[in-house]
């Protein structure tokens, strides 16, 4: 593989898998089985990303969850690492913002948050423990280790299923991981 203490190498690493996973069937699949989830169908929020380039596609699944008035909120990234949530009514209520990233605005209402609550979190890599390798800002874990409540929930491709990753204890792990061919309920220690 790679050099597993080199974040940046591993990224890099990890983003070329991702790129020649990425098909909207995986996708679809994904969704499917996400869509399938109990704890999905009884979530009172979730919180979701928009996706972006290589990324398990997240566009198609949030106008699923809508149709089905299940509530989503999108994280807005502020200037000191911090990032909140704002729940929207549709997908056109955001807009290209910090990275080039899609955000809603910041005067859309925030999400209280239950133990139905979902956050839906992204990564380039992930382990079957639910260890994920992030995009390196700590914006989710900063939120996750803020707001216990959610059950965190990973949308990956098989192939990003890896058995370590340099973890941190800081790193937030994920509770679920949704593929194109399984999904792994994380045995997080």
């Amino acid at each position: 593989m790679t050099d597993l203490t080199d974040k940046k190498q591993l990224r890099r690493y990890f983003a070329k898998i991702r790129k020649k996973a990425k098909s909207k069937e995986n996708d679809r699949r994904i969704a499917e089985r996400l869509l399938s989830e109990n704890a999905v169908k009884n979530a009172d929020i979730i919180l979701m990303y928009a996706s972006f380039g290589t990324e398990t596609d997240t566009w198609e699944l949030a106008e699923q969850l809508l149709k089905k008035h299940i509530a989503l909120a999108y994280p807005l990234c502020g200037d000191n690492s911090e990032m909140t949530f704002h729940i929207v009514s549709s997908v056109k209520q955001l807009s290209a913002g910090k990275y080039g990233i899609c955000e809603p605005d910041a005067s859309l209402p925030q999400p209280s948050l239950t133990e139905k609550s979902i956050c839906i979190v992204p990564g380039l890599a992930f382990t079957e423990k639910g260890g994920r390798l992030g995009y390196g800002g700590g914006y989710y874990d900063r939120f996750l280790a803020a707001h216990k409540a959610p059950c965190r929930i990973a949308l990956s491709y098989e192939s990003l299923i890896v058995t370590e990753l340099p973890l941190m204890p800081y790193d937030i792990r994920t509770d679920i991981i949704v593929t194109e061919e399984r999904t792994v309920l994380c045995n997080a220690e």
